[in-house]
């Protein structure tokens, strides 16, 4: 690994700028499109670059491998189910706030890592930093503009979604020992088995008449903001380590504002504001923990 320099300042700008678009995109691709189909054709798109660069390198697929039930289970947990909740909690809602609720994974994954594994214990700033993060998210729900008793639910199960990526993320620490790119690849064939006959008998899409601008949404969804976006994020870890690789979490909710205000026009409120300086805080605090624990070792 090296100390950054400005193309890798650019990288991690573009994978966040990338990250953040899937949410407006997302909110596109339901205008045509059901929640399942949006969740299968992401993953199956998806696929297709990470198992690309998996057959380029000579990276081998362990998908069907002795470890394949890892797999299977992540592609499910980390894929298939926060792909639907999303999609399906993004039809009532706007972009922006889903992209607001997914910036608070870091908090949640800051508890459950306390929880279930030996190394990534608690202490007093961790503590501050998800109560204020997550004092950011309730303070949000409290936006009756954003969110009402027409669309709470929905934006609960965005909320939910973002626990099943931190979830998922855990499981794969049991096959850490694996590539990367085989892992993605694999999960990835995974969700999309998964989905395959789900999507079949719940929404038929081959009886949809999707406009345009729903298909290049879903498909750019695939193939950019879940394939070629991991790929980005396997460049940045390999080139500057985890630590760097991180702080997309801080530009993740400011650009999805940006990108849903500039694409759909959506409405930016006071509480959402502060909802998101407050996430950043709880996830500032939360990393600078993190990074003393790393320093000390």
């Amino acid at each position: 690994m090296r100390e950054p320099k400005t193309i890798d300042y650019v990288l991690l700008t573009i994978l966040a700028l990338i990250w953040s678009s899937a949410f407006f995109n997302i909110k596109i691709a339901t205008y045509s499109y059901g929640p399942v189909t949006i969740a299968f054709l992401r993953t199956f798109f998806g696929a297709i670059p990470v198992v690309g660069i998996c057959l380029v390198k000579k990276i081998k697929i362990e998908a069907f491998s002795k470890d394949w039930y890892w797999f299977a289970a992540i592609g499910m947990i980390n894929l298939v189910i926060p792909f639907f909740l999303i999609a399906y909690g993004v039809q009532k809602v706007q972009s922006n706030l889903a992209a607001i609720l997914m910036a608070s994974t870091p908090l949640s994954a800051t508890v459950l890592a306390h929880l279930f594994t030996k190394n990534e214990k608690i202490n007093l700033i961790k503590i501050f930093g998800v109560l204020v993060g997550f004092s950011g998210i309730v303070f949000l729900f409290s936006d009756n503009t954003l969110i009402n008793e027409n669309n709470f639910t929905y934006a609960l199960l965005i909320l939910v979604g973002s626990t099943f990526y931190v979830i998922g993320g855990l499981l794969t620490l049991k096959i850490s020992n694996k590539k990367n790119e085989n892992v993605t690849a694999s999960i990835l064939i995974w969700g999309t088995l998964f989905l395959i006959p789900i999507t079949a008998f719940t929404e038929k899409p081959w009886n949809l008449n999707p406009s345009t601008d729903s298909t290049i949404a879903l498909v750019y969804l695939g193939v950019v903001a879940t394939g070629l976006a991991w790929l980005l994020r396997f460049r940045i870890l390999k080139t500057n380590g985890l630590v760097f690789q991180a702080q997309v979490a801080y530009l993740i909710p400011i650009f999805g504002i940006i990108l849903g205000y500039i694409f759909l026009k959506e409405l930016i409120t006071p509480k959402a504001l502060v909802a998101v300086v407050a996430v950043i805080i709880g996830i500032y605090l939360v990393k600078k923990s993190n990074s003393k624990k790393i320093t000390s070792v």
